[in-house]
C-alpha cells in the first residue's frame, strides 16, 4: 500500500471518529454506555442527510460538516472528552475498527472494479463525487438522472470521499470495510440489550456462511463454487448472506444497507427495553433516530422499507401493549407508533417526489415454490436451533405442529411449513422475549416470499429472484441474531466457558482477532484479480494501459462535460470510460437502464445513435450534440465494436496517447 493510501486511510478513519465524537454527547443521557456505539451510525446517516440537502440545494457539500464542528466544539466546551469517558468508548472504537481492518485487508488484496456489479457501483459514485447534485447525473444516461434508482447509499459515501479529499476509485473500497465496521458495532451493541453474557455472539450473524457453502466444501468443491455456488441454492434466485457479499466485493444497495437494517433493528429493540425509563426527551432522540434510519431505507435500498417499515410499526405496537393500561400517561407509549412513520417519509420527501423509479408491477403467487432440501441449505442452521428452541413445546403441544404445517403442506408449500413450525410455536407462547420476536420477524419473511412475490421486469424464469435476494438478507439478520442470542443462552446454561480459566477466556477474543485479521491473507480471496493496492483501477495500468492514461487525463477534466464511447451490453469492459470517470455516456449497459426505465424503445435508439456517430460521419456531430455530448472517445473497444470512421470537420482532437483518441465537439 502507499503512503498516499495510507494517508487517505487515515483520513476516512479521522473524518468517521471525528463524527462519532461529534454526535456523542447528545447521545450519552439517553443511551448511557451504548451511546458511542449508537454514535457511530447515527452519524454516518445524519451526515448523509445534512450533504444530500446541500445537494439539493447545489451547495458545496462539505458544508455539511459544519453542525458536526459546531456540535464537537460545544462537546468540547462542556468537557464532555475526558480521558475516562473517551476510555469507555475505546471498546466500541475497536469493534468497529477491526471488521473494517478484516475488510480493508481483502478490498486490498482484491480492489479492482472490473466484474460484477463494480462497474455500476463506481459508475454511480464517480458520477456523485464528480458532481454532487441531487438528483446525480445517471453516467449511463446522458441527460437523465439517478431519480429513477435508490442512489443514496452511493451518496453517503460519496459525499464522505469528497469532504475527506479520497479519491473514488479508493473510496470505491473504504465503503464495505466501514459497512461492516458499523454493522459490528451495531450488532455487538444489540448483543447488549438483550444478553447479560457472550453478548459477542451475535457478530457471527456477519462472519458465517450458510449450510450450502458447507455442502460444496463437503462434496470437494473449488473455492469460488464453494461461495459462488452457495449464493445460487434455491433454484433461479439468488440468496446472499452477508460474508459472501461482503467478500464478493460489491458495493451494491443490498450491501449498504446492512449497517442501517442493524442499526435500526438497536433501535427498536432499545425502545422496546427501555421505553419506561426514559425521559421525554430520550423518548424523541429514540423516535427521531428510527426515523431517520427508517426514512433512509428508501433511497439506500428500497426493498429494505418494505420489511423495516412494518417491523417498526410491529415494535411500536409491542411498546403500546406494554403500557396497554395507560396508553395516554407519562410513559407516551403511542410515541414511536405515532411519529416515525411521519418522520421518516417527511425526512426525505424530496427524494420520494423526485423518484421515477419503474418500480413493482404487484404481488403475485409463487406457483413454483423452494425445493426443501435447498431451503434448508439456505436457513437450516438458524432453523435447526429455533426448531430446537422449541422442542418441549412441541412435545407439549403436538397439536400445533399438525395446525401449522399440513395445511401449507396440502397446498404444495413444504419449505413454508418448515418455517411455519417454530413461528407457530413461538407466536402460541404468551410471553415474548426480544429473541423470540426477532425469530418471529425473521421465520415470517421466508415463510411468506414462499407463497408470495414482487412483480418485476426480470422474466419469467427469474420471476422472484429478486424477492429472495432482497427480503433474505433481512431475514438472516433477524434469525441469525435470534438464533445466536438462544445459543448464547445454552451456552451460558451449560456452564461450558465457567470451567475455562480467567486467563483463558481473556486469551480467547485476541486469538479471535488475530485469526479474522490473518484469514484474508490465509485463504484465496481475490477471484484471480487480485492487486494488492487499494485503488481500484491501478490494474488499468498492466490490463489496459491507453484507457488508463486517458481516464487519468478525464478525470482530471473540470465542468459539464459529456461523452460518446461503445456500448457492447452489460457486464462487459464497454461502458468502461463512463463507469471510471463518472462523466455521463449516451447509453451505457442497456440492460440495466433498461430494468430501471423500462422503455427498450429509447434505449435501442441510443444504442443505434452511438453506433450511427462511429460509423456514419455525415451524422455524428449532428447526434452528439442532440445528447449534449461534448467529448468522443476512441480507444481498443470502440474500433474492435464499430467501423469507425469520423468527419473531418467538427470534431477536434484534445488528446492522442498508446492508442487512445479524445475529440471535442467544436461548438
Amino acid at each position: 500500500m502507499s503512503d498516499a493510501q495510507i494517508l487517505f486511510v487515515l483520513a476516512w478513519l479521522i473524518g468517521v471518529k471525528t463524527l462519532q465524537l461529534a454526535i456523542w454527547p447528545a447521545l450519552d443521557r439517553t443511551f448511557g454506555r451504548l451511546a458511542p456505539a449508537a454514535a457511530y451510525p447515527a452519524a454516518i446517516l445524519l451526515f448523509s442527510a445534512a450533504s444530500w440537502y446541500l445537494g439539493l440545494a447545489h451547495l458545496p457539500v462539505w458544508l455539511a460538516l459544519a453542525p458536526f464542528a459546531a456540535m464537537l466544539g460545544h462537546g468540547g466546551y462542556r468537557g464532555f472528552y475526558t480521558r475516562e469517558r473517551l476510555k469507555s468508548g475505546a471498546m466500541w472504537d475497536l469493534v468497529f475498527l477491526i471488521p473494517f481492518l478484516f475488510m480493508l485487508e481483502v478490498r486490498y488484496i482484491n480492489p479492482t472494479i472490473s466484474y460484477a456489479e463494480k462497474f455500476m457501483d463506481h459508475a454511480f459514485l464517480a458520477s456523485i463525487m464528480r458532481d454532487p447534485t441531487v438528483p446525480p447525473l445517471d453516467p449511463w444516461f446522458s441527460g437523465g438522472s439517478l431519480s429513477m434508482y435508490y442512489y443514496l447509499g452511493y451518496w453517503i459515501f460519496g459525499a464522505f470521499g469528497i469532504v475527506t479529499a479520497v479519491p473514488s476509485p479508493v473510496t470505491f473500497n473504504l465503503i464495505l470495510p466501514t459497512v461492516f465496521g458499523l454493522a459490528a458495532v451495531s450488532l455487538y451493541a444489540l448483543g447488549h440489550l438483550i444478553l447479560e453474557r457472550h453478548r459477542w455472539l451475535p457478530l457471527l450473524v456477519l462472519l458465517i456462511p450458510n449450510p450450502s457453502a458447507i455442502y460444496q466444501i463437503l462434496i470437494g468443491s473449488t473455492w469460488f463454487d464453494v461461495l459462488w455456488q452457495s449464493t445460487r441454492t434455491i433454484t433461479n434466485t439468488i440468496n446472499e448472506y452477508p460474508i459472501f457479499s461482503m467478500l464478493w466485493g460489491d458495493t451494491h444497495p443490498h450491501v449498504i444497507g446492512i449497517f442501517n437494517q442493524i442499526f435500526l433493528l438497536f433501535i427498536l429493540v432499545f425502545a422496546l427495553l427501555r421505553w419506561g425509563d426514559l425521559a421525554a426527551r430520550g423518548r424523541w432522540l429514540v423516535c427521531g433516530l428510527a426515523a431517520v434510519s427508517l426514512g433512509s431505507m428508501p433511497g439506500i435500498n428500497t426493498w429494505d422499507v418494505l420489511i423495516y417499515a412494518p417491523i417498526t410499526v410491529v415494535f411500536g405496537l409491542l411498546i403500546l401493549w406494554r403500557y396497554r393500561g395507560d396508553p395516554f400517561g407519562a410513559e407516551r407509549p403511542w410515541m414511536l407508533l405515532a411519529a416515525v412513520p411521519p418522520l421518516a417519509v417527511a425526512l426525505y420527501l424530496p427524494y420520494y417526489l423526485q423518484l421515477q423509479s419503474a418500480g413493482i408491477g404487484g404481488i403475485g403467487i409463487v406457483q413454483t415454490p423452494s425445493v426443501p432440501s435447498e431451503f434448508l441449505l439456505v436457513h437450516g442452521f438458524f432453523l435447526a436451533v429455533l426448531i430446537a428452541y422449541c422442542v418441549r413445546d412441541i412435545f407439549k403441544k403436538p397439536l400445533y405442529l399438525l395446525l401449522a404445517a399440513v395445511p401449507i403442506l396440502l397446498v404444495g408449500y413444504t419449505a413454508a411449513a418448515i418455517a411455519a413450525v417454530p413461528l407457530t410455536y413461538l407466536i402460541a407462547r404468551r410471553r415474548h422475549s426480544v429473541t423470540e420476536v426477532l425469530a418471529v420477524l425473521g421465520l415470517a419473511i421466508v415463510l411468506i416470499t414462499e407463497i408470495l412475490y414482487l412483480k418485476d421486469n426480470m422474466g419469467e424464469t427469474y420471476f422472484r429472484m429478486n424477492t429472495i435476494f432482497k427480503f433474505y438478507i433481512p431475514a438472516w439478520i433477524l434469525m441469525g441474531t435470534a438464533s445466536f442470542a438462544i445459543v448464547a443462552g445454552w451456552l451460558d446454561a451449560s456452564g461450558i466457558m465457567d470451567r475455562i480459566s480467567e486467563r483463558s477466556r481473556r486469551a480467547i477474543p485476541a486469538i479471535a482477532v488475530v485469526l479474522l485479521l490473518a484469514a484474508p491473507f490465509a485463504i484465496n480471496v481475490d477471484f484471480g484479480y487480485g492487486s494488492h493496492t487499494l485503488d481500484g483501477l491501478a490494474y488499468l495500468d498492466e490490463a489496459h494501459p491507453g484507457d488508463a492514461a486517458a481516464v487519468a487525463y478525464l478525470r482530471g477534466l473540470d465542468g459539464a462535460v459529456q461523452i460518446v464511447e461503445a456500448e457492447g451490453g452489460d457486464y462487459t469492459y464497454y461502458s468502461r470510460i463512463s463507469s471510471f470517470t463518472g462523466i455521463p455516456t449516451i447509453i451505457g449497459m442497456p440492460f440495466h437502464e433498461y430494468m430501471w426505465r423500462n422503455d427498450w424503445a429509447v434505449i435501442n435508439e441510443r444504442t443505434g445513435d452511438v453506433r450511427a456517430i462511429y460509423e456514419q460521419p455525415a451524422r455524428a456531430t449532428e447526434l452528439m450534440r442532440k445528447y449534449n455530448a461534448t467529448l468522443l472517445y476512441v480507444g481498443d473497444a470502440e474500433r474492435e465494436k464499430y467501423q469507425v470512421s469520423l468527419p473531418d470537420e467538427g470534431l477536434e482532437k484534445i488528446y492522442d496517447e498508446q492508442g487512445v483518441s479524445i475529440y471535442r465537439l467544436v461548438i
